[in-house]
């Protein structure tokens, strides 16, 4: 599992876009403890909506894990799960994005960001984090 924590330090101009949040080191910017990530878990952090953008997570994805499926989940639907949704599915990954594991500030762009995901990436959107079916092999 990879984990993409958004990371700002100060000056950072994108809060000259959103009002100042997840400064590194604040608990804004922490994974809260129900999620806490196991030790063999990467955490790729970001500065940019994109969770691929300037991290890691293409190199683990393909090179070292070769996975060929992405499940999306995180917030702002909109956002953050929308660019990375796009990045990957512009790298070939298929991504299922299940609808009560994204959140976004509005109805309309959660709404949006599932149809995008859908369509224009070759997606699956799910309702549910339970409807995923995972198989080996």
């Amino acid at each position: 599992m990879a984990y993409t924590q958004d990371t700002h330090f100060d000056g950072d101009p994108e809060w000259e876009i959103w009002p100042k949040h997840c400064k590194i080191g604040s608990w804004g910017w922490q994974i809260i403890d129900e999620l806490e990530p196991r030790p063999q878990e990467l955490i790729c952090q970001k500065n940019r909506y994109d969770g691929f953008y300037g991290t890691w997570l293409d190199h683990f994805a393909n090179d070292i894990w070769g996975i060929n499926h992405m499940v999306i989940v995180g917030t702002v639907s909109n956002i953050c799960v929308a660019h990375t949704a796009a990045s990957a599915g512009l790298r070939w990954f298929h991504i299922v994005v299940p609808a009560n594991g994204t959140s976004a500030l509005t109805e309309f762009d959660q709404a949006l960001t599932l149809r995008q995901a859908s369509s224009l990436y070759a997606g699956d959107v799910v309702k549910s984090v339970e409807d995923i079916r995972f198989e080996k092999g």
